[in-house]
């Protein structure tokens, strides 16, 4: 499978997403995918610029965000500024976009107070070939009705 889909004048590659989150598998983050990827990866796709992925914010979880995300980029020193720190803080979301434009990921521990990592329900579902921890439909469907 190979698709590219155009972000601000880049692409966005469906190959390095799908490694990206094979990557998390295999540095043991505990994640969870949300969003138009989850309902991809549920078999309803969405058209989407970013990756979604909730995260415990524990800062040796957050080291390992990092350190997946230093093994694709690991020319990118704006990577060492994330910290569980600040995702468990007042602000619980960032966006790391890749300096080659690739990968826009929005890394969250919360929802304002309507949900944090620990209340989102998740499985783990195979597709393409990789093993994804995603949210489950019913939890994709509270998240995005509570957002609208």
């Amino acid at each position: 499978m190979h698709y590219r889909k155009v972000v601000q004048g880049r692409h966005m590659d469906i190959d390095k997403i799908l490694l990206f989150l094979q990557e998390l598998g295999n540095q043991s983050v505990d994640y969870v995918l949300v969003d138009a990827m989850g309902l991809t990866v549920h078999g309803i796709v969405r058209a989407t610029q970013v990756v979604d992925i909730f995260v415990k914010p524990e800062e040796d979880n957050v080291a390992r965000v990092r350190n997946v995300l230093k093994h694709f980029f690991p020319e990118d020193a704006s990577i060492e500024e994330i910290h569980a720190s600040d995702l468990a803080g007042e602000y619980p979301a960032i966006r790391y976009n890749s300096p080659d434009g690739s990968l826009q990921i929005d890394i969250l521990t919360r929802l304002g107070e309507a949900f944090s990592f620990e209340d989102i329900q998740f499985e783990d579902k195979l597709y393409a070939g990789i093993t994804v921890r995603v949210a489950t439909p019913e939890m994709l469907y509270r998240i995005n009705s509570n957002r609208s």
